[in-house]
């Protein structure tokens, strides 16, 4: 069967992101098996073991919240006393009047190695794109961008327990390319990515490379859908199916190494853009605003967590970038996070992936006619040349000329598009 839409993928720097170890005895939603879930019971078996503190009742609540399960006393006091440097760090970092909050989620009572392990890991070596090939134009940016606001950006969604960050942002930006192409949402495997990618120099839960990710859905002709191969967070065998494709990849350009302006326009002009950066200690607690911070670094061999841009703007005067993150809504700002613009912080985005559709090289400024192959969403290839003049003009101020055509079981095209040919299997 042939994939439901052919996209063409923009990108960069190889970076192994997100290596965490699975297996471990260490869980994040059952890591004291309290006698009850109710709050009043659980403050009462958490003051028994800690005693009688503001404290200790916080921490039950935020036991309670994120349904925490301690399997004994001595692993209470433990994570209670890891949740306490948590609630000092988050109150000295608020006191200093950072363009940031922090605040209290589910890695509260996480050790930082704990946290590097499951939901990061070291980066491995790279091979950094230092000239991309994103044309650049002299169209004025707008002053913000939200990819949320057009529809095209699926849910947040959750890794888990799994390195896996580089397959989300790998779905995230295909998800993104194929709402915008054909006008309707989709959610592909992160699954299948772990399972099956590993000869592309991925590696399932202990990290990998969304630009090799986009090279192997390229061979292997597609990606199944989220539904027919869905998320377990575990390595397990490759159960890809050719008749549950969802999505093919056509080829990959990029982004130049540590290139802002190149990324600012092409979150403008194109789409939401895969991107990596370098996690740090405290931001696994942020919470809201633009995070900054100078204990990073910033080249593609620090970077360990790879996410999606999709948009940007400017808070209190400090610049961000606004990012779709994959640890779950009720992380940071319901799931995403701000961070500053400008100073390629924390080797902020140094693999960078663009999906686009079927584009155009040239800046289209009259009318042109082109011809391109379509994958439908049924059993078949077909060609059709094309006049699209109309939408052409509307579509992006005339910067890119992105035929986005969607070829349904009745071979509908989209408004503005003329068939010059038809079904080039007769």
């Amino acid at each position: 069967m042939m994939a439901r839409g052919a996209v063409l993928v923009v990108s960069s720097i190889l970076v192994a992101l997100c290596c965490v170890a699975a297996g471990s005895s260490f869980e994040e939603s059952n890591p004291i098996k309290l006698v009850s879930d109710r709050l009043q019971d659980i403050e009462s078996s958490v003051v028994k073991v800690l005693g009688q503190s503001c404290r200790a009742h916080s921490f039950a609540r935020f036991a309670h919240r994120h349904g925490k399960r301690y399997e004994t006393e001595e692993e209470m006091k433990l994570r209670f006393a890891i949740f306490s440097e948590s609630l000092d760090l988050i109150r000295s970092t608020n006191k200093k009047g950072l363009p940031y909050t922090l605040g209290l989620n589910q890695f509260a009572d996480w050790t930082w190695q704990e946290f590097q392990k499951y939901r990061l890991g070291a980066a491995q070596n790279c091979s950094a794109t230092t000239n991309g090939n994103h044309k650049l134009t002299n169209t004025v940016l707008p002053e913000t961008k939200d990819w949320r606001e057009e529809g095209i950006v699926s849910p947040v969604k959750n890794q888990g327990h799994c390195g896996s960050c580089w397959t989300f942002s790998t779905t995230g930006a295909l998800e993104a390319a194929y709402h915008q192409a054909f006008g309707k949402g989709i959610s592909l495997s992160e699954q299948q990515l772990v399972d099956c990618a590993g000869a592309f120099n991925n590696f399932g839960c202990n990290g990998g490379l969304p630009s090799q990710a986009f090279e192997y859905i390229k061979f292997n002709g597609g990606l199944d859908t989220e539904e027919a191969y869905p998320y377990t967070g575990k390595d397990g065998a490759c159960k890809f199916s050719s008749e549950n494709v969802g999505v093919q990849v056509v080829e990959s350009v990029n982004i130049t190494l540590g290139a802002e302006d190149e990324l600012k326009h092409a979150v403008a002009f194109v789409r939401p853009v895969s991107v990596a950066f370098e996690v740090v200690s405290g931001f696994r607690l942020y919470k809201k605003g633009v995070f900054t911070t100078n204990t990073c670094g910033s080249t593609p061999m620090d970077v360990n967590h790879a996410v999606l841009a999709v948009g940007y703007g400017v808070e209190n005067g400090v610049p961000y970038w606004l990012i779709k993150n994959s640890w779950g809504e009720d992380w940071g700002d319901n799931g995403y996070f701000k961070m500053e613009m400008g100073k390629n912080m924390c080797g902020k985005f140094q693999p960078i992936y663009r999906p686009t559709v079927q584009p155009i090289e040239e800046y289209v400024m009259h009318q042109q006619t082109v011809e391109l192959t379509v994958l439908q969403p049924v059993h078949h290839i077909l060609s059709f040349q094309l006049d699209c003049e109309d939408l052409m003009s509307s579509w992006m101020s005339g910067l890119w000329c992105t035929i986005l055509v969607s070829v349904a079981y009745n071979g509908n095209l989209p408004s503005g598009c003329t068939p010059m040919c038809v079904d080039a299997r007769k």
